[in-house]
């Protein structure tokens, strides 16, 4: 599958790789990418938007420092690419207490394309239903990379291991999805739900095929008047089949 190629590779990778160590009854975790821990005002800037936006006293949650050399383990594996410590700014809160059901809010004025849909339609297929995600980075980023350490994350709080596979085809689709708005200027949003409702039809018909896939896409494009080539259509097949 095609990658992003242009000047947004320098931000993919930006933090959010989840090491071991927390204590699987916690219900709260916090990551920083090292950058930002390093530098006080940045760390500031992402607990305010934490506490402001998740009402938390962080004191009380348990915090790890993201490293480059666990970034560049993942990111070997995507884009090849290698990342210096200066380089890894992405943070993330997980609150699993606060509702029944999945929600993501994302620091729009920081993290410039995956949206909080993108991120809620990933993690669904990779079998996380509840829970708030919190993402944001103390300068712009992407926020492609989020996913991993979101997911892994999550194995942490609820000692339950995601497979590697289920890992990877939540990746892929968050990737392509990146990869379209960037590329053709199709509304993020309009593409997410696009995504979400054939996933849906394609799991409750429980379709395999490759060409069925393809051609419920097709439809859902024709209907909602969206902008994406046929090169685009193959590459959101592919990862919804997954």
């Amino acid at each position: 599958m095609k990658r992003i190629t242009i000047a947004i590779l320098a931000l993919i990778l930006m933090g959010l790789l989840i090491p071991t160590g927390f204590a699987t009854d916690s219900n709260l975790v916090i990551t920083y990418g090292e950058s930002t821990y390093a530098n006080s005002d940045y760390k500031s800037a992402v607990d305010a938007f934490f506490v402001n936006q998740a009402n938390v006293d962080l004191k009380n949650v348990d915090s790890k420092i993201i490293t480059a050399d666990q970034v560049n383990k993942v990111s070997s594996g995507i884009t090849g690419k290698s990342y210096s410590s200066d380089q890894i700014f992405s943070s993330a809160f997980l609150d699993l207490k606060d509702n029944d059901n999945l929600e993501v809010s994302v620091d729009k004025s920081k993290i410039t394309t995956v949206t909080g849909n993108m991120y809620i339609s990933a993690l669904k297929s990779a079998g996380i239903t509840s829970g708030h995600v919190y993402v944001t980075s103390p300068m712009q980023a992407t926020g492609e990379s989020a996913l991993a350490g979101i997911m892994n994350a999550y194995e942490e709080a609820t000692d339950v291991k995601i497979p590697d596979n289920v890992k990877e085809a939540a990746n892929d689709e968050i990737y392509t999805q990146a990869e379209i708005v960037e590329n053709s200027g199709v509304d993020a949003e309009k593409l997410s739900k696009l995504v979400d409702d054939v996933k849906q039809e394609v799991s409750g018909d429980n379709v395999t095929d490759h060409n069925t896939i393809v051609n419920i896409i097709n439809n859902y494009v024709q209907n909602n008047n969206l902008n994406i080539t046929n090169s685009d259509i193959e590459n959101l097949a592919d990862t919804i089949e997954q």
